[in-house]
């Protein structure tokens, strides 16, 4: 399926032929890349949902976006770049943190202050109860932006990240699914979280890992990766992406341009990974490559610094020579890059949360998730293309991207309605159980 127009490079031609030949022989660890791993049918059907909807005609999605676009304000374009978290159990629920934040009590009245792209949920802000909740949360908010729907992610990698438990499928992490060696496992998957998602309402999933857990120290990725060899790493990745496409849900690799060979944690540090370029490319790069190969609509940045392929001292969320310069001139990516969390010490560290948001923009970034400082970085990023420190046309770049995802997704001109009765059929059927216990039967467990 064809979501976005990839300009690859020859770079990026000869680094996925030449990277996938020789990764294997570099990676630490012991985790072997000598074995092929099975090879993948066209379309596992795990699921017992509704099939997704099919995606609009690439004509039919460029006049929607073109349409949608022109339509917009320059408030209305800053919006679209912010995935905030919003607080309460509903769109109407008053919070006080909503209150303190955004200077309005409600979900539903901060997506009409603010017209975000999206917003993303978690339990520890009260979005998380049951599934008939989160679907009237859901639809709840999509209500709230009826002139452009939401992006409603959620970060369900499963495993230790699983914001969704226990209320979806208890799925094994990327570590076990990378055991088994099967790529048929990662993809069904990924089909199965993708298709309990979308019955809740949430239309991007901020999965899979791409990283290379080649440090064993390291605190933060660990488990949540598929593995310490790159070129098994890959296929899996690649794998879940089409799961989750299958699904009818976006996808997100993530965390570029690497965040497995380190022993800090960029919730509360700032890591450095001292990979040369040519690590970087057998090392780090391989999964990603793969990634956009398999169409992946999102890519995650990574607050970690690689002196060697930027020698600014800036995370690579706050660098254009990665954001631009790696992922979108050499990877020939296209689709929508987000920044991890704002809100976390590896970013914040020499910037205000303004000038963080300005500085993610003009490195690359399309989408700034989590914010700290919503209003802050919302006035920043409009101050800045006022002055002409952002051009309009960047401005432009980014708000269609999301808005092409959205058409890619089917939900560029209305959103459509989670049902809870249907949800609570989809999730944690017998034939999403199976595929976890397939799984962990192939890993040993």
């Amino acid at each position: 399926m064809v979501r976005f127009t990839r300009r690859t490079s020859r770079f990026g031609a000869v680094l996925l032929a030449g990277v996938l030949a020789t990764a294997c022989g570099t990676a630490g660890g012991s985790a072997g890349g000598r074995t092929s791993a099975p090879a993948e049918p066209p379309a596992p059907a795990p699921s017992t949902s509704s099939p997704p909807a099919s995606e609009p005609a690439p004509t039919g999605t460029a006049s929607a976006v073109d349409r949608t676009l022109a339509g917009m304000s320059l408030s209305d374009k800053v919006g679209q770049l912010f995935m905030p978290v919003l607080y309460g159990a509903s769109a109407d629920a008053s919070s006080g943190e909503n209150q303190s934040r955004y200077g309005v009590a409600t979900p539903a009245k901060a997506i009409k202050k603010y017209r975000p792209g999206g917003v993303i949920v978690f339990p520890w802000a009260g979005n998380v109860k049951s599934v008939g909740q989160i679907v009237g949360l859901t639809n709840g908010m999509q209500q709230a932006s009826p002139q452009i729907p939401l992006l409603v992610a959620a970060d369900q990698e499963n495993g230790t990240v699983s914001r969704l438990a226990p209320l979806v499928t208890k799925l094994p992490a990327a570590a076990v699914i990378g055991k088994t060696g099967d790529t048929r496992l990662a993809r069904q998957a990924a089909e199965v979280t993708g298709t309990e998602l979308r019955a809740l309402g949430i239309n991007l999933d901020f999965a899979p890992v791409a990283d290379v857990n080649i440090n064993p120290r390291n605190p933060v990725i660990g488990p949540r990766a598929y593995g310490d060899d790159p070129r098994k790493v890959s296929r899996m990745v690649a794998a879940a992406v089409r799961g989750f496409h299958d699904a009818g849900v976006a996808s997100t690799a993530k965390h570029f341009p690497g965040h497995g060979d380190t022993n800090v944690d960029s919730h509360s540090g700032l890591p450095v990974i001292k990979h040369t370029k040519s690590q970087w490319a057998k090392l780090d790069a391989p999964p990603f490559e793969a990634a956009i190969k398999a169409d992946v609509d999102a890519v995650m940045s990574a607050h970690v610094v690689m002196p060697e392929l930027d020698s600014s001292g800036d995370p690579s969320t706050l660098s254009p020579k990665i954001l631009t310069g790696l992922l979108r001139e050499r990877l020939g990516f296209d689709g929508v890059v987000s920044t991890d969390a704002l809100d976390m010490a590896g970013v914040r560290k020499k910037y205000g949360d303004g000038e963080v948001a300005v500085r993610a923009v003009l490195a690359g970034a399309d989408l700034l998730l989590m914010p700290p400082d919503l209003p802050e970085a919302h006035a920043a990023v409009v101050k800045a293309v006022k002055s002409g420190r952002i051009s309009r046309e960047r401005l432009d770049e980014s708000v269609r991207r999301l808005l092409t995802l959205k058409a890619a997704r089917g939900i560029l001109e209305s959103a459509p309605r989670a049902d809870a009765a249907e949800a609570e059929r989809v999730i944690g059927s017998a034939g999403h159980r199976r595929v976890a216990q397939r799984i962990a039967q192939r890993a040993g467990g």
